[in-house]
This record gives structure tokens, C-alpha cells and sequence, in this order.
């Protein structure tokens, strides 16, 4: 999930978008490091593996009898576990999320408290959770500690898509407003440059927030087949992890335009 943002044309004129701030010139190996050097970037990658694995095992490719089939079982077990470790304190991002978000009504504090408090709450209990896989907790306490995980998560994601459709529709109608601009410049002789520019920052960010709507809704699965103990048709084992590889390979791009 990311935090709400202005759209209105002010703010894009003054701001750079996340490809923007990405130096041009900066080489490849340079450019990953920077990559690697973020928790998220590493964290993604490992969500990469993770996933492809879980295909692999779920499409039944493999034999159950064959040794790689059992190492894979336990790279993915292993990966999954590390991913945890991952997310110590992550929590405080959402924290700082709702403190510096734009509440301009009382319909965007509630959508607000329950993407981010969702959320927020959602890695604070997978600490523990760890731990029990950890063995420092008693494992007694996991099945619980992973059900309020997944509510949690689960209503976060409720609100974090309602915010993301609520930008989206405001860049939707900057983009009308900006095109009705450029198109009377346009009748009237008059250049357009600087508008053109604005109107390619609308349709990145518009791309970006498309994204990452998908993203959270292939999240959201994930979380709402936890709750449900992968019973239904749609969260069978290949559906859960094709929709886990999908939100990682979307959130790998963020991330690494971002950079």
C-alpha cells in the first residue's frame, strides 16, 4: 500500500514522479544497488522466489517423489519465514502515513484509519508470528496470531483500494481538464509544451496508481484465502500463488522506478 497523495496540476508542476527522479544516466549495477540496498527491494525479491516456487509446487510439474520437489517445499518454507524478519517495525511506516496524510473530510480519516490501521496492525501481529516460527513464542499461539493477521490485512487492503480509486478518479478528471487545455492552446496557435509534459506525468501516474490497484486487489486474495483456509474455488493453491507472483512482480517495478 502507498501512502495518499495530492493530485491536483499545482502539485505535479512542482513535484517529480518517481521515473523522474531517477537518474538517467546512472548505470544498471549502480541502479541495483541502490535497489538492494532497501528493505522492500529485497523483500520483493524474495516474494518473487517464493511465489514461483509455490507455481512450480502447486502445478504438480514435479513429482512428489522426486528430491528437488522436497527442497523446493523447504526453500519455500524458508523464504517465507525470512520475508517475516523482513517486516520488523514496518509497522511504524503506516504510522507515519496516517500522520502526514491530506484528511480534507471525515469520509477520508475513516477510509484512512482503515487502510493504514489495518495494515499497520497487520505487521505488527506478523512479528510475533515470527517469533512462534521462530520458536520464541509458543506455537500454540500461531494459528491465532495468523488469523488477526489476515483480518487484519484483509481490511486494510478494503480501505487502501477505496483511497487508490478515490486518486485515481482525481487523476482521471486532471487529465480531462488538462487535455481541454491543451486543446484550446492548440485551436488558438499557441505552443503547448509545458502542458504536454504535465499530461505525461497524469498518464504515468495514472498507469502507477492502476498498478498498484491490482496489486492490492492480488493481495487482497491472498489474504481473504488465509481467512478462509484456502477452502473455495478461487483460492485453490495455483490461483493464491499466480496472484502472489503477480502483486510481487508489480511491486518490484514500483520499487524499482522509485529508485
Amino acid at each position: 500500500m502507498d501512502s495518499k497523495t495530492s493530485t491536483t496540476l499545482a502539485s505535479l508542476h512542482n513535484s517529480k514522479t518517481p521515473v523522474e527522479s531517477k537518474s538517467k544516466d546512472r548505470d544498471f549495477l549502480n541502479h541495483l544497488e541502490v535497489y538492494l540496498a532497501k528493505r522492500d527491494g529485497v523483500d520483493k525479491l524474495l516474494k518473487i522466489s517464493r511465489y514461483a516456487t509455490k507455481i512450480i509446487l502447486a502445478s504438480s510439474v514435479l513429482p512428489e517423489t522426486l528430491p528437488l520437489t522436497g527442497r523446493l517445499k523447504s526453500f519455500e518454507s524458508s523464504v517465507g519465514l525470512s520475508r517475516k524478519a523482513f517486516r520488523l517495525g514496518k509497522f511504524v511506516q503506516d504510522v507515519n502515513a496516517f500522520r502526514n496524510s491530506h484528511l480534507d473530510s471525515r469520509e477520508d480519516l475513516i477510509l484512512s484509519v482503515i487502510a493504514y490501521g489495518g495494515e499497520g496492525l497487520y505487521y505488527f501481529v506478523e512479528q510475533f508470528i515470527w517469533l512462534a516460527k521462530a520458536g520464541l513464542i509458543d506455537a500454540k499461539h500461531s494459528r491465532n496470531l495468523q488469523k488477526i493477521s489476515a483480518w487484519a490485512e484483509f481490511i486494510g487492503y478494503i480501505g487502501s483500494i477505496s483511497l487508490k480509486f478515490r486518486d485515481l478518479k482525481k487523476i482521471i478528471e486532471d487529465e480531462a481538464c488538462l487535455a481541454s487545455t491543451i486543446e484550446i492552446s492548440i485551436s488558438r496557435g499557441n505552443g503547448c509544451g509545458e502542458e504536454e509534459q504535465k499530461m505525461k506525468k497524469l498518464k504515468e501516474k495514472k498507469l502507477m496508481k492502476k498498478l498498484s490497484i491490482v496489486q492490492d486487489l492480488a493481495d487482497g486474495l491472498m489474504a481473504l484465502a488465509d481467512i478462509r483456509d484456502g477452502k473455495g474455488r478461487l483460492f485453490g493453491p495455483l490461483s493464491v500463488a499466480s496472484a502472489g507472483l503477480l502483486s510481487a512482480i508489480i511491486s518490484t517495478h514500483k520499487n524499482w522506478v522509485s529508485c
